[in-house]
Protein backbone atom coordinates (compact mmCIF):
# COMPACT_ATOMS: atom_id res chain seq x y z
CA UNK A 1 0.00 0.00 0.00
CA UNK A 2 1.31 3.42 -0.94
CA UNK A 3 2.28 6.05 2.01
CA UNK A 4 0.49 9.21 2.33
CA UNK A 5 3.74 10.30 0.81
CA UNK A 6 2.97 8.78 -2.54
CA UNK A 7 -0.30 10.41 -2.82
CA UNK A 8 -1.99 13.50 -3.70
CA UNK A 9 -4.92 14.44 -2.45
CA UNK A 10 -6.85 15.84 -4.76
CA UNK A 11 -11.03 17.33 -5.89
CA UNK A 12 -12.37 16.67 -9.07
CA UNK A 13 -15.11 19.06 -9.73
CA UNK A 14 -17.28 18.75 -12.39
CA UNK A 15 -17.76 21.84 -15.01
CA UNK A 16 -20.14 21.35 -18.09
CA UNK A 17 -18.67 18.37 -19.97
CA UNK A 18 -14.77 18.58 -18.29
CA UNK A 19 -13.22 17.69 -15.39
CA UNK A 20 -11.40 19.91 -12.91
CA UNK A 21 -8.55 18.53 -10.71
CA UNK A 22 -8.17 20.96 -8.06
CA UNK A 23 -5.54 20.46 -5.09
CA UNK A 24 -7.48 19.63 -1.64
CA UNK A 25 -6.44 22.30 0.32
CA UNK A 26 -7.19 25.07 -2.07
CA UNK A 27 -11.12 24.45 -1.32
CA UNK A 28 -12.62 26.10 1.30
CA UNK A 29 -16.29 25.08 1.43
CA UNK A 30 -18.43 23.40 -1.19
CA UNK A 31 -22.19 25.24 -0.98
CA UNK A 32 -25.43 24.46 -2.75
CA UNK A 33 -28.75 26.60 -3.16
CA UNK A 34 -26.52 29.90 -2.69
CA UNK A 35 -28.19 33.05 -3.57
CA UNK A 36 -26.17 34.94 -6.97
CA UNK A 37 -26.11 38.47 -6.99
CA UNK A 38 -25.26 39.70 -10.54
CA UNK A 39 -22.52 42.04 -11.29
CA UNK A 40 -23.33 44.62 -13.59
CA UNK A 41 -21.19 44.64 -16.98
CA UNK A 42 -19.10 41.80 -15.73
CA UNK A 43 -18.48 39.04 -18.86
CA UNK A 44 -20.59 36.44 -19.28
CA UNK A 45 -18.14 34.19 -18.03
CA UNK A 46 -18.63 35.76 -13.89
CA UNK A 47 -22.48 35.23 -13.50
CA UNK A 48 -22.19 37.05 -10.22
CA UNK A 49 -20.85 37.00 -6.55
CA UNK A 50 -21.96 35.11 -3.32
CA UNK A 51 -21.83 36.29 -0.15
CA UNK A 52 -19.99 34.08 2.02
CA UNK A 53 -18.84 34.74 5.78
CA UNK A 54 -18.72 38.23 5.06
CA UNK A 55 -16.71 38.16 1.62
CA UNK A 56 -18.38 38.98 -1.65
CA UNK A 57 -16.77 35.75 -3.42
CA UNK A 58 -16.73 35.94 -7.34
CA UNK A 59 -18.42 33.40 -8.84
CA UNK A 60 -16.53 32.13 -12.68
CA UNK A 61 -18.17 29.36 -15.05
CA UNK A 62 -15.39 27.61 -15.85
CA UNK A 63 -16.99 26.18 -19.13
CA UNK A 64 -18.34 29.88 -20.24
CA UNK A 65 -14.36 31.10 -19.19
CA UNK A 66 -12.84 28.81 -21.00
CA UNK A 67 -14.98 28.74 -24.49
CA UNK A 68 -16.38 25.47 -23.91
CA UNK A 69 -19.74 25.49 -22.73
CA UNK A 70 -22.36 27.41 -21.73
CA UNK A 71 -22.83 26.37 -17.86
CA UNK A 72 -25.60 28.72 -16.17
CA UNK A 73 -26.83 29.32 -12.63
CA UNK A 74 -29.86 27.16 -11.38
CA UNK A 75 -31.67 26.30 -8.56
CA UNK A 76 -29.69 23.12 -8.20
CA UNK A 77 -26.12 24.36 -8.50
CA UNK A 78 -23.19 23.52 -6.12
CA UNK A 79 -20.41 26.45 -5.63
CA UNK A 80 -16.59 25.40 -4.77
CA UNK A 81 -15.51 28.44 -2.80
CA UNK A 82 -11.45 27.84 -3.54
CA UNK A 83 -9.01 30.06 -1.58
CA UNK A 84 -7.32 32.68 -3.52
CA UNK A 85 -2.92 32.01 -4.37
CA UNK A 86 -2.34 35.66 -4.75
CA UNK A 87 -5.78 37.84 -4.59
CA UNK A 88 -4.69 38.74 -1.05
CA UNK A 89 -6.99 41.09 0.62
CA UNK A 90 -8.95 42.44 -2.11
CA UNK A 91 -10.03 38.96 -3.38
CA UNK A 92 -9.19 36.20 -0.89
CA UNK A 93 -11.55 33.68 -2.44
CA UNK A 94 -13.11 32.94 -5.34
CA UNK A 95 -15.85 30.53 -6.48
CA UNK A 96 -16.12 27.85 -9.23
CA UNK A 97 -19.85 27.12 -10.66
CA UNK A 98 -20.51 23.36 -11.10
CA UNK A 99 -23.73 21.48 -10.88
CA UNK A 100 -22.75 18.15 -8.56
CA UNK A 101 -20.97 18.05 -5.54
CA UNK A 102 -16.78 17.50 -5.99
CA UNK A 103 -15.40 14.17 -5.26
CA UNK A 104 -12.05 14.08 -3.15
CA UNK A 105 -9.47 11.60 -4.80
CA UNK A 106 -5.96 10.60 -3.93
CA UNK A 107 -3.67 10.52 -6.81
CA UNK A 108 -0.64 8.38 -6.90
CA UNK A 109 2.46 10.46 -7.51
CA UNK A 110 2.81 8.75 -10.33
CA UNK A 111 -0.74 7.78 -11.80
CA UNK A 112 -1.15 11.68 -12.97
CA UNK A 113 0.35 11.47 -16.76
CA UNK A 114 -0.12 14.68 -19.30
CA UNK A 115 -2.06 14.48 -22.03
CA UNK A 116 -0.59 16.42 -25.32
CA UNK A 117 -3.12 15.63 -27.56
CA UNK A 118 -3.75 19.70 -27.31
CA UNK A 119 -1.52 21.81 -28.98
CA UNK A 120 -3.40 25.14 -27.71
CA UNK A 121 -5.09 24.78 -24.24
CA UNK A 122 -8.03 27.66 -23.14
CA UNK A 123 -7.08 30.08 -21.15
CA UNK A 124 -7.35 29.55 -17.71
CA UNK A 125 -5.97 26.12 -18.01
CA UNK A 126 -2.67 24.93 -17.32
CA UNK A 127 -2.66 21.16 -18.56
CA UNK A 128 -4.74 18.11 -19.32
CA UNK A 129 -3.73 15.54 -17.08
CA UNK A 130 -4.92 11.44 -17.59
CA UNK A 131 -5.91 9.61 -14.36
CA UNK A 132 -6.15 6.22 -14.98
CA UNK A 133 -9.07 6.23 -17.40
CA UNK A 134 -10.42 9.57 -16.85
CA UNK A 135 -9.11 12.83 -18.81
CA UNK A 136 -9.03 15.96 -16.33
CA UNK A 137 -8.01 19.76 -16.79
CA UNK A 138 -5.68 21.65 -14.21
CA UNK A 139 -6.82 25.00 -13.94
CA UNK A 140 -4.20 27.98 -13.85
CA UNK A 141 -5.57 29.10 -10.76
CA UNK A 142 -3.18 32.27 -10.35
CA UNK A 143 -4.38 33.87 -14.55
CA UNK A 144 -8.29 32.82 -13.46
CA UNK A 145 -7.35 35.15 -10.52
CA UNK A 146 -5.66 38.09 -12.74
CA UNK A 147 -8.85 37.23 -15.62
CA UNK A 148 -11.37 37.95 -12.00
CA UNK A 149 -9.48 40.92 -11.08
CA UNK A 150 -9.52 42.47 -14.66
CA UNK A 151 -13.39 41.40 -15.47
CA UNK A 152 -14.29 42.91 -11.69
CA UNK A 153 -12.01 46.47 -12.38
CA UNK A 154 -13.93 47.28 -15.95
CA UNK A 155 -17.29 46.49 -14.52
CA UNK A 156 -17.05 49.00 -11.42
Amino acid sequence: MASSNDEIRGVLVQVGEERLLLPNATVAEVLARVPVESIADAPAWLPGQILWHGWQVPLVSFPRMTGQGQESVVASSKIVVLKSLSGGEAMPYFALLTQSFPRLISVPRDGLLADATEEQLPAGVQMRVLLGDEAALLPDLESIEVMIGNALAQAA
